[in-house]
């Protein structure tokens, strides 16, 4: 290929990666046994290759400098990295990764870490200037990969907020500073096993060594002979360089013009705003984003890349500000999400497509083919468990039976347990189903009184949220055989309905009503009543009609010969009685046509199914009172930790995962998480619809159906939380928690938080709310513009930490001596009671 290294002819074929290292002008390909082992002198070129569900190869570009690594090398890079984007099709995003400063994705493919080499590699791939320390030190951040640093062995290098490891010739010691987080300290112990199998053949002992401990602990006094005896270790100064660029939220858009910068004036970022002959810089603060027009120059992109690298060092942000480099057309989630409006991207249906090709081949080579067998669901839960349908009326539930169970009506929401013997365990799957014309009131009690139902049953249990017409697989797979009806039998649906005078279309067993019916085959049938007009027909699908006494059964062109097989079976759980007239599109007789009110344009297209969603893991928490989301690369079951919330992210269903000492108090509040999750619009080409199925999922109650998105072992399972967290949390003494009464007004914090008080001398009078703690329910008194609560501190850092939930509604995390983060809360509690806000700003309800 004219313009493209020979390095790069053939590769991007199979899943993994392929390294190579600048030698000058040339590539040196990295053998596998050795990825990840990095030379601080040199530069790198890393492809990652991921074969996608779909079958598209996904392409990841990445170019490592290290921080001795020479300019020409740098240089020479970048120019490979656009000829090996070239080689691959134009369609990579490609990363440059700083030594010390690397992504998340990056680090992702080297677990458990990478611990460059000072050094070089020469030409015969040995070591140059490499020079041997009898003691190394390193410092450990990060909590879903672990990013190491080489620090100084100098006392002044420990701090309280990271993991130290100190290699010694026999002993390695593990440091944990008292401001780390357990996530940090699990991953810092991995760091530590992977120096005793690499650096010291698996003959070391291994040391824990806890900050402030000195007491009886012999090794802490091998550690502390290591500086030449113990001293304080300064307190930690935050780093305001690098929060000054998280909070900035102006954005710079230029377009390069002959390496020079062209500021774009706008106030607004709109796709529109990019030409495809032409290429950008998107300055973001914490990442620096080139996007190349898909008709530009090879040329005219390397002039853009070096631009880039000029824009960034001018600015003085080569260490904390990350480039990234893509094409038109495949821009990434987080590039787009900088933009008002980004139009969706028409993507290929190659998941049908190919089963079209592969039949046509079959038939080409004489073999009698009349259909490709369809992929059967992977369904991983057990098909023989109990069902059980509770319909939601006037704030209770009552019990259907058993013939009744399986017609749903969409006016209505419903509490469906299916029970079931997976492994010897029992579990309830439970859903909160809500019909499509369903009201607010019945959906806000059908979680509400699900959750009360979660408590009363033994065993393991997971909770999902689902809504008409975004049904899971599993959901139907329940059923078997489902008919959802139009109309409701709720009072509260009725009487909305009676104030609108608005009960056409509801299901009369002897009137007019056209269905869809779909299914899996045997495993299940659903039949939904859709709207009485000849535009709800479809090709793709069968439909009933029932005309007063009379039945058709309505076969679209485009329908397999399965779905005819299952028409015949609803036909007999509808009307058995009845004899239905088999239409088949394009010779329906008039009075089909009468029965839908008249002949209209309806599809005719063939509707494909799309390819199943690659899974992403997203890590969930509160930052200033803002919701954060940070994707979980290369995710195993490793990453599941106590103290957490992580999403699931399927596309078309979310698992949301609540660790036991994440903080999160009930179904609801994980619900909500969820809501934020799909209202920030992560991962997708927008917002989706907020009534996307959620999965709630608790830590130990993990189904197969979740853990078979990742490589699960049972026995990592332990009823604390995640194995290796062995670590004692700093400040966790065993005493019981202080008391501590906070004050909130409705403009400002009225009074400080007062340690050891005592909850009978707060303000009396008012209106008593409920209010859930923490650990403990408790009673709280609203007393004019402000509320007064008891709740328990935790000792993290000398420094209590609250989490309060104000009547079951509002909850916040504060740090005493950070009250600025308080006025936001009381700015939602005022007025003599408390409400709730539909769209909350400081965290989760």
């Amino acid at each position: 290929m004219k313009g493209v290294d020979d390095a790069f002819l053939g590769v991007g074929d199979k899943p993994g990666l392929d390294i190579w290292c600048i030698m000058g002008s040339n590539l040196i390909a990295i053998e596998k046994s050795l990825h990840g082992k990095f030379y601080t002198g040199n530069t790198y070129i890393i492809l990652s290759t991921v074969e996608l569900k779909s079958g598209v190869r996904q392409h990841n570009v990445h170019y490592w400098v290290g921080e001795e690594a020479k300019e020409e090398d740098c240089l020479t890079a970048s120019d490979k990295a656009i000829e090996l984007d070239v080689a691959l099709g134009s369609n990579t995003v490609q990363y440059r990764e700083t030594q010390g400063e690397e992504s998340d994705k990056f680090l992702s493919y080297f677990k458990p870490c990478i611990i460059p080499i000072q050094g070089s590699l020469s030409s015969h791939m040995r070591i140059s200037g490499d020079k041997s320390k009898d003691t190394t030190m390193f410092r450990c951040e990060g909590e879903h990969v672990a990013r190491v640093t080489e620090v100084p062995f100098s006392r002044s290098s420990l701090d309280h907020k990271a993991v130290f490891v100190v290699d010694t010739e026999s002993k390695i010691f593990l440091f944990s500073g008292c401001n780390s987080s357990m996530q940090t300290r699990a991953k810092a112990l991995d760091v530590v096993k992977h120096l005793k199998e690499n650096r010291h053949c698996g003959r070391c002992e291994i040391a824990t060594i806890e900050d402030g401990k000195l007491v009886g602990d012999s090794d802490a006094g091998d550690f502390w002979n290591l500086f030449g005896g113990y001293a304080p270790i300064p307190r930690d100064v935050q780093d305001t360089v690098m929060t000054e660029l998280m909070t900035t939220s102006s954005k710079k858009l230029f377009w390069i013009n002959k390496r020079n910068l062209v500021p774009v004036e706008t106030n607004l970022l709109e796709r529109e705003m990019l030409n495809s002959d032409r290429n950008y810089i998107l300055d973001c603060g914490t990442e620096v984003f080139l996007w190349m027009g898909m008709t530009t120059l090879v040329s005219e992109r390397r002039t853009s890349v070096t631009a880039l690298e000029d824009y960034v060092r001018c600015e003085g942000r080569q260490s904390n500000a990350r480039s990234v480099i893509l094409t038109e057309g495949h821009e990434t989630v987080e590039f787009k999400m900088h933009f008002q409006h980004w139009p969706k991207n028409a993507v290929p249906k190659l998941y049908e497509a190919g089963r079209e090709k592969v039949a046509a081949i079959f038939k080409h080579q004489g073999y009698d083919v009349t259909e490709i067998p369809e992929d059967k669901p992977r369904h991983f839960i057990s098909c023989n468990g109990s069902l059980k349908v509770w319909l939601v009326d006037n704030g209770s539930v009552t019990l259907l039976c058993t013939e009744e169970q399986e017609q749903l009506y969409n006016g209505d929401c419903y509490i469906i347990r299916y029970s079931y013997i997976e492994d010897g365990k029992d579990y309830h799957l439970f859903f909160a189903w809500s019909g499509l014309n369903s009201i607010n009131e019945d959906r806000v009690a059908a979680a509400s009184l699900m959750s009360g139902m979660i408590d009363s049953v033994k065993g393991h249990a997971v909770v999902a949220q689902v809504f008409e017409g975004r049904e899971p697989e599993m959901f139907f797979l329940v059923f078997k055989s489902l008919i959802i009806f139009k109309g409701g039998r709720s009072m509260a649906y009725k009487n909305f309905v009676s104030q609108r005078s608005d009960a056409n279309g509801w299901y009369q067993k002897n009137g007019v009503a056209l269905f869809r019916v779909q299914g899996l085959k045997h495993d299940c049938i659903r039949t939904i009543q859709v709207d009485l007009a000849a535009s709800s027909l479809n090709s793709s699908h069968c439909y009933i009609l029932q005309a007063g006494g009379s039945f058709f059964t309505w076969l679209g062109s485009l329908s397999s010969p399965s779905d005819h097989n299952l028409l015949d079976r609803m036909m007999d759980k509808l009307c058995p009685l009845k004899q239905s007239l088999l239409v088949r599109e394009g010779s329906e007789p008039d009075r089909f046509w009468e029965a839908l009110g008249g002949r209209s344009e309806y599809s005719k297209e063939k509707q494909v199914k799309d390819w199943p969603a690659d899974p992403h893991l997203y890590t969930c928490h509160f930052e200033q009172g803002l919701f954060k989301a940070k994707e979980v690369f290369s995710f195993s079951q490793d990453d599941l930790v106590t103290e957490e919330i992580l999403v699931l992210d399927c596309v078309e269903e979310l698992h949301i995962w609540v660790g036991h000492q994440s903080g999160v108090l009930s179904k609801e509040q994980a619900l909500d998480i969820g809501k934020m999750f799909l209202q920030a619009g992560i991962h997708q080409d927008g917002r989706r619809p907020i009534d996307t199925t959620m999965y709630i999922v608790t830590e130990g109650d993990e189904p197969r159906f979740f853990t078979s998105f990742f490589n699960w072992d049972y026995s990592k399972q332990t009823e604390a939380g995640n194995p290796e967290r062995n670590f004692t949390k700093a400040g966790d003494t065993g005493e019981k928690p202080t008391q501590i009464i906070i004050v909130f007004a409705a403009e400002k914090v009225a009074g400080d938080i007062v340690v050891g008080a005592d909850h009978s001398g707060a303000a009396s009078g008012g209106e008593d709310v409920r209010l859930g703690l923490y650990r403990e329910a408790t009673q709280g008194e609203i007393t004019g513009r402000a509320v007064t609560v008891a709740v328990d501190a935790f000792a993290v850092s000398e420094k209590p930490l609250l989490r309060l939930l104000v009547a079951g509604v509002v909850e916040l995390d504060a740090v005493h001596g950070g009250a600025a983060a308080l006025p936001a809360l009381a700015a939602r509690v005022g007025g003599g009671g408390c409400h709730r806000d539909p769209s909350p700003a400081v965290s989760f309800s």
